[in-house]
């Protein structure tokens, strides 16, 4: 087990080969929103970084396949931004939610997982996460929920996919979006190399921007809730 502090120090360095050059973009489209479900954590856990497998000092990790989960946050030109908040929640390996009222598998809650997780982009847009790989949940396709905020506002809130799951074709949810849409939230969740443990990887990025569709939407649940505001 790698020590904690290192990989949460190291965590960004662990893509950064593949974030590509500022500048090179043009009118991103945004990243498809997508609802914020019934389970954002209504209780935060005892610890709240970015490293979703250990909880404070614990000896003992969460069950599943750990990923490490990166990505950079942009505009619609293609700048990074700085600061933005990003939040992400997601079942625990047995399908079980942080949040109290998911009573669906609740015996079998995996305590050690922390279930939710938030990151301060630094001055390239850049975020990462160590979690687990998602699992199904009744009636959904494995998927980790993302809220992004700017200055105490949430202002885009999204879901990940695992790209190929053969339960994503049958998520309402996921099908609602267009093939170009839904091609932008599904993740490529690959091996790391030279992990001895069976690591994975996977790259999500965010445009934070407007989409044609978009202009009767732009109230999000939450956007008005106070998440968090800069210092």
């Amino acid at each position: 087990m790698i020590h904690r502090r290192r990989v949460l120090q190291s965590g960004l360095a662990i893509t950064s080969a593949a974030f590509t050059t500022p500048g090179l973009f043009a009118d991103l489209v945004q990243t498809p929103s997508q609802t914020e479900g019934p389970f954002y954590p209504n209780q935060m856990p005892l610890d709240t970084d970015n490293d979703l497998l250990v909880i404070n000092d614990s000896i003992t990790p969460a069950v599943g396949e750990i990923t490490h989960l990166s990505g950079v946050v942009r505009d619609q030109s293609g700048t990074p931004v700085r600061n933005a908040f990003v939040e992400i929640w997601q079942v625990d390996a047995n399908a079980v939610y942080l949040h109290t009222g998911d009573q669906t598998n609740r015996d079998n809650q995996d305590t050690n997982f922390q279930g939710y997780g938030r990151f301060l982009t630094d001055s390239q847009g850049r975020y990462y996460f160590r979690t687990i790989k998602p699992v199904s949940y009744p009636g959904r396709t494995p998927h980790i929920h993302f809220g992004v905020s700017k200055s105490g506002q949430r202002v885009l809130t999204t879901q990940l996919y695992v790209k190929g799951h053969p339960n994503n074709r049958k998520d309402g949810l996921l099908n609602r979006l267009s093939a170009d849409a839904k091609a932008m939230l599904l993740g490529d969740f690959q091996s790391l190399p030279d992990s001895k443990i069976g690591e994975l990887s996977v790259k999500f990025d965010i445009t934070l921007g407007t989409t044609p569709d978009d202009d009767d939407r732009k109230n999000l649940k939450g956007v008005a809730k106070p998440l968090w505001k800069p210092r």
